[in-house]
């Protein structure tokens, strides 16, 4: 039973890694999620990312070219500005915008389905 291409999915990442444990290979999952969800027939509505997540749209992200194509494409790439603050990364944004907690709940709470990684 899969999710029909047209709906409204929301991808979390609440951090530059996939999954506990080991950074290294964590950073390397995420990658190649990221390179795998550009070639399915589901386009994510938007992509949330907090906490470290938000690293992944800054200089030094190895996923700038993948975002940055997604974003092309439609998808809403939201960037918490507490956690951009946090880091010292707001200067550093390459892709996506500077979102807030409200806007990053009211999409996750619209979206048909919510991916959490």
């Amino acid at each position: 039973m899969g999710t029909h291409p047209n709906s409204n999915v929301v991808i979390q990442l609440s951090g530059e890694c996939m999954g506990r444990g080991d950074d290294v290979l964590g950073y390397k999952l995420i990658k190649s999620f990221l390179n795998v969800l550009t070639e399915t027939d589901i386009t994510p509505t938007a992509i949330v990312l907090f906490n470290t997540g938000v690293k992944l749209a800054c200089e030094g992200s190895e996923v700038i070219d993948v975002l940055r194509d997604m974003e092309r494409g439609g998808v809403k790439l939201l960037c918490c500005g507490t956690c951009l603050n946090h880091f010292e990364l707001k200067e550093k944004r390459l892709v996506g915008v500077e979102s807030n907690m409200y806007d990053i709940t009211n999409t996750m709470l619209q979206a048909d389905k919510v991916v959490a990684i």
